[in-house]
């Protein structure tokens, strides 16, 4: 019998969240991680990421939305970190837009709570917004946002509670199935290891650990900004500001609250349109033009938010061609179940990601609705 049962590759959202749902079943974990617990050189970093449940990309996630929510409160009231806080969201732009038609359309399939409200609403009760007269957004209740590193650090201390074994600058040269299709094999610089079935969680390393699988992913640079505003953060708390997606001419912006100290600022990016990169060739020195650009995008939409660059850091986006994630067992390995390609809303869904992957390595089946993820659906573009 090899020493066991289940080795996890990568430990930052997803992988984290699965090494604790695997150990917490009573299975043998091996996490592996190549470089220091709770990392900023992938994607789990940057102190927010957004939650909502009204979903634009497809009203398939929604029911993992809900899902994950009751996950994140109960990984909270285990691990006594505080991950999760609800700010209410605002998706804005015109009516037809993909952020509001779509946000409207899983609110309205699903029956979740939210306000539509014009540009004159939506100025009276969140005044830092400037929508223009034609705009409309979704208001919903229960979006808000999640701290990435409170995530992993607590899903590790779960796991390792749990008794999984979590080692760190460990770098995976090679993983493969055994052909008899009785376990895998994984070769580190350190050692080489055996398990009866492994899980894959390559963040921006897909395309070179999983290039076997035949999705054509593409790593994305992104940049996170972080702005004190004219006049001061009090505007900006969360009992005035929510969490925000704004669409406008095609291009979308997200921001958060004030979230802590003054001298911490306000944080902002673009959802998308990064540069091609690699994790080895990611440019992490963000350009004055950069900051110009998403200042002067935000600023047209909330006049005092760029006030004074604080600073900025780089993360990965990993997308698939069609944005929805990759969740599944691997097309020829039985014994391997695969999780990447997040595209850049995966983090959200970190808790019940977990489970899932729990499930397929074990059961190798899930209940929870995953065919969208399927790794052998087809791919165009």
């Amino acid at each position: 019998m090899p020493p066991y049962d289940v080795i996890v590759i990568g430990l930052g959202g997803m992988g984290s969240a699965a090494a604790y749902r695997l150990a917490r079943r009573g299975r043998r974990v091996l996490g592996l991680e190549r470089f220091t617990p709770v990392h900023t050189h992938g994607s789990s970093h940057g102190g927010s990421r957004i939650t909502r449940q009204a979903y634009f990309e497809d009203p398939a996630y929604v029911p993992l939305l809900l899902r994950a929510h009751e996950l994140w409160l109960e990984v909270e009231r285990d691990s006594g970190r505080h991950i999760l806080r609800l700010t209410g969201g605002l998706m804005i732009g015109s009516p037809g837009s993909r952020t509001v038609a779509g946000s409207v359309a899983s609110a309205r399939q699903w029956d979740l709570p939210h306000d539509l409200l014009d540009a004159g609403e939506i100025r009276r009760r969140f005044p830092t917004m400037r929508p223009a007269p034609g705009e409309v957004a979704l208001y919903e209740p229960n979006a808000g946002l999640v701290v990435p590193e409170e995530s992993v650090a607590a899903h590790l201390d779960l796991a390792a509670r749990a008794g999984a074994d979590l080692r760190f600058g460990q770098r995976v040269r090679s993983w493969s199935a055994l052909g008899d299709g009785s376990g895998v094999r994984v070769e580190t610089a350190e050692a080489v290891h055996t398990a009866e079935r492994l899980v894959v969680c390559p963040g921006a390393w897909a395309p070179e650990m999983l290039a076997d699988i035949g999705v054509p992913f593409t790593v994305e640079r992104q940049v996170q900004y972080w702005f004190a505003p004219r006049g001061g953060v009090e505007p900006f708390r969360a009992d005035h500001h929510p969490i925000y997606v704004w669409e406008r001419g095609g291009r979308q912006c997200y921001g958060f609250p004030a979230l802590g100290r003054p001298e911490d600022g306000v944080k902002v990016a673009f959802f998308r349109g990064g540069r091609t990169c690699t994790p080895d060739t990611i440019d992490r020195t963000v350009h004055p033009e950069e900051v110009a650009a998403i200042a002067e995008f935000a600023g047209a939409a909330i006049p005092d938010l760029p006030g004074t660059f604080l600073r900025a850091a780089t993360c990965m986006y990993t997308n698939t061609p069609d944005e929805h994630f990759v969740i599944g067992i691997h097309p020829e390995h039985h014994q391997v179940t695969v999780a990447c390609g997040f595209s850049g809303h995966g983090f959200k869904f970190v808790p019940v990601v977990g489970e899932i992957l729990a499930d397929l390595a074990l059961d190798g089946g899930t209940r929870h609705p995953v065919a969208l993820f399927d790794p052998k659906r087809a791919f165009t573009g």
